[in-house]
């Protein structure tokens, strides 16, 4: 049969044959492309987190001894053990186990610890690495949502691929029944049908899956090129470097020809089983099982509109992928459009527009405490410098009684209700946190005149604020007093040892903070702040003590500053400290633009996905309408017998067209409206913020496109239709 017709069918039927080959490479090139973007996204994200993070998969924290070291690294799992000498200190030494298989971690470490005596609390894990492996834990409490969302693309993608193969293979071989009833009734075996069907799917399809796949790689490159290339300014990035993985390749030609395959041999094996007459019989055309009235259709389109109903209840089955594909791609582009945008909107609230007035250009001085710091006056001097602060974080305790509550906080529920995370009930008192920030004496002696009180160097102002934790619009909670405003000073504590404590004077109570880029009781709603200037803490430090490792420099510029003058400042800086410090350096407007370009390229690498779908989606319309070129050839040949016009029968195509690209619009539009106004809600944002930023034009665009290529498909479908003769389509048996 081969020689005798196939053969020969597959060289004069180009225009069926087209249509298979085209499917097969769409589908070859957009599996690949898929499978080629997740990987290296993943290898991507794998590699951030081991620069950032570190790439240890298990740790312990405690008294761990050499025997105990040893204990560890000869276990049947642990493929290495190091000590982390940036963490241990004298709360007890950081171990970093390595595994040779990853998976082990959840069960082998708590085994681990009780083989050498350590608490189940000395247990952690790098939960955020894991999770890229599919390890999760029940104590992981975290989202992680990129990557099963990036995940759930691709399979859906890659189902979504399969059935459009499968659906050009069922529209051109369902219009050859006929054909092959003949050949059936002549002898044809079931069995040489099916073995014919399968060869023309191999000789079709093996060179467009291998160009396919290779072209997808190809663009795969170009893809993460371009990304490089657009992200290519921000700061601290780590470039993306193009990575494939040979399984990758097996997988996608394995996955591209079983679909082949399968896609050929349901539909050859659905032919081989129709007896000759069932086959003879057979009119290619569309049926209707059950006949429904398309109301709608008929009231907005007339009779043209009923005709385009039934037409598309007829297809539902093979325009499933397509509506899938097309629902999906929106859904995912519009919902990642709005979330992004709602995240944009809400950091700038949060963050940038909030302190776009407190800081131009911050420095970090890494390791190094503020008292051996000696350049905060040189820094005053730079040009282009209004003003500058430099400060130390530190952690202390402080007892507040009950006499000392407010009336206010005590309205509000007092220090009953707090989180014993953060405050504990001792001797009729609660123990509270009472963070330290220490400011150069100079910035420090600014804050007291800022504030209206006596500029002094030998005591503490207190922020005298706690914030209502009933509140839930966490942009701006609202906050009461703290405490009575009576005490002359304050007891600080060593978070450590509580029994070491220092008594300093207070110079006022105050609920204006310094201009810092700090955030004061956003988790622990009931930290009683202490700002003191560096004079005190080289009295208390010794008995204290809790300093973080690194210093700040906060740096504002003059109103209106442009993003030249702050990089020609962040130079200054950047010269002056160089010579003897660590630092980082970044200034706002750069910041700005880095995150947003982040953002950007996040939208970027995930519009691309939704794309992808709705190219499937596309590319199933153009196959199905091809395919079903000759099915409507005799239809429409008949409705021409009663007397319907050629315009008539274009606008039964004009209304295919817009029920299917209009359909997942509708169906997407609250889908994407609803969780949108809830998050909103959720987030405490001004709907009227969001609606200014929404990105109208974004998702109009993708509708448009949607639009764009299911008439370009619907417009090709109908040329192909009316430019035939439709008399001739009734009685002929031998083309597609």
């Amino acid at each position: 049969m081969w020689k005798d017709y196939s053969s020969s069918y597959v060289k004069n039927n180009k225009a069926s044959s087209l249509s298979i080959i085209i499917a097969a490479f769409i589908s070859a090139l957009l599996l690949s492309l898929l499978c080629s973007l997740f990987y290296n996204l993943w290898f991507y994200e794998v590699q951030s987190l081991k620069v950032e993070e570190g790439d240890w998969q298990g740790r312990f924290v405690g008294e761990i001894s050499t025997d105990d070291l040893t204990l560890i690294e000869n276990y049947a799992s642990v493929e290495k053990v190091t000590v982390n000498e940036n963490l241990s200190d004298v709360q007890g030494i950081v171990v970093d186990v390595y595994f040779t298989n990853m998976g082990n971690v959840l069960t082998d470490m708590p085994q681990i610890a009780e083989l050498v005596g350590l608490p189940a609390e000395s247990v952690s894990y790098h939960y955020s690495l894991l999770s890229l492996y599919l390890i999760r834990s029940a104590d992981d409490s975290a989202l992680r949502w990129v990557f099963p969302f990036f995940l759930l693309i691709t399979i859906i993608a890659c189902f979504s691929l399969i059935l459009v193969i499968h659906n050009a293979f069922a529209v051109t071989m369902s219009a050859r029944i006929h054909q092959f009833g003949i050949f059936s009734s002549i002898g044809a075996t079931p069995g040489q049908i099916r073995a014919c069907l399968l060869q023309e799917a191999l000789r079709l399809c093996a060179l467009p899956i291998v160009v396919g796949n290779l072209l997808g790689i190809l663009i795969c490159v170009g893809v993460i090129e371009a990304i490089n290339f657009t992200l290519a300014d921000v700061a601290g990035r780590l470039v993306l470097p193009f990575s494939y993985h040979p399984l990758i390749l097996v997988l996608s030609l394995l996955v591209t020809v079983l679909t082949v395959w399968i896609s050929a041999w349901i539909p050859a094996r659905k032919m081989g089983k129709l007896t000759p007459m069932e086959a003879i019989r057979n009119t290619n055309e569309l049926q209707l099982k059950r006949r429904k009235k398309s109301r709608i259709l008929s009231f907005l389109f007339g009779v043209e509109g009923e005709l385009a109903g039934n037409a598309l209840k007829a297809q539902k089955k093979s325009m499933r992928t397509a509506a899938l594909s097309l629902v999906f791609s929106f859904l995912a582009f519009s919902l990642m459009m709005c979330f992004f945008t709602l995240m944009i909107v809400n950091q700038d609230m949060t963050y940038f527009e909030r302190y776009q007035d407190v800081w131009d250009v911050m420095a970090t001085v890494k390791s190094t405490d503020i008292d051996v710091f000696t350049e905060a006056d040189t820094l005053q001097e730079l040009y282009g410098v209004e003003s500058g602060v430099v400060y130390q974080k530190a952690v202390a305790k402080r007892m507040v009684t009950q006499d000392e509550i407010s009336e206010e906080l005590q309205a509000i529920g007092g220090l009953e209700n707090a989180s014993t995370q953060y405050v504990s009930a001792v001797d009729g008192a609660w123990l509270v946190n009472a963070p330290l920030v220490i400011m150069d004496d100079t910035s420090f002696l600014a804050y007291c005149e800022q504030i209206g009180t006596e500029p002094r160097l030998d005591g503490a102002v207190i922020l005298n604020q706690a914030c209502d934790a009933s509140d839930p619009n966490f942009h701006d909670r609202r906050s009461v007093s703290y405490l009575v405003e009576n005490g002359q000073t304050t007891i600080l504590r060593n978070a450590g040892q509580e029994d070491v404590s220092v008594e300093i004077p207070v110079l006022t109570y105050t609920r204006q903070v310094p201009v810092l880029r700090e955030e004061y009781g956003t988790l622990d709603y009931y930290e009683l702040v202490h700002f003191v200037p560096l004079s005190v803490w080289k009295e208390i430090k010794g008995q204290i003590g809790g300093a973080e490792a690194d210093t700040y420099i906060r740096i504002l510029a003059r109103n209106r500053v442009t993003l030249d003058e702050l990089n020609e400042i962040e130079d200054e800086v950047s010269g002056l400290l160089s010579q003897g410090y660590q630092t980082e350096i970044e200034n706002r407007i750069q910041a700005k633009l880095d995150n947003d370009r982040m953002f950007h390229g996040m939208m970027a690498v995930i519009g691309l996905f939704c794309v992808l779908l709705a190219v499937i989606g596309i590319g199933n319309i153009f196959t199905n309408t091809f395919g079903f070129v000759r099915q409507r050839k005799r239809e429409f040949a008949r409705y021409m017998s009663i007397g319907m016009t050629p315009d008539e029968l274009k606008k039964i195509f004009y209304v295919e067209a817009l029920v299917i690209a209009g359909r997942p619009v509708l169906i997407t539009i609250p889908l994407t409206v609803i969780p949108v106004i809830l998050f909103i809600n959720m987030a405490y944002i001004d709907p009227m913020v969001f609606l200014h930023e929404a990105p109208f034009i974004q998702i109009l665009l993708f509708i448009l496109a949607i639009f764009g290529f299911v008439a370009l498909a619907y417009y090709i479908g109908a040329k192909k239709v009316l430019g035939s003769s439709l008399i001739d389509s009734l009685r002929d048996d031998t083309t597609i």
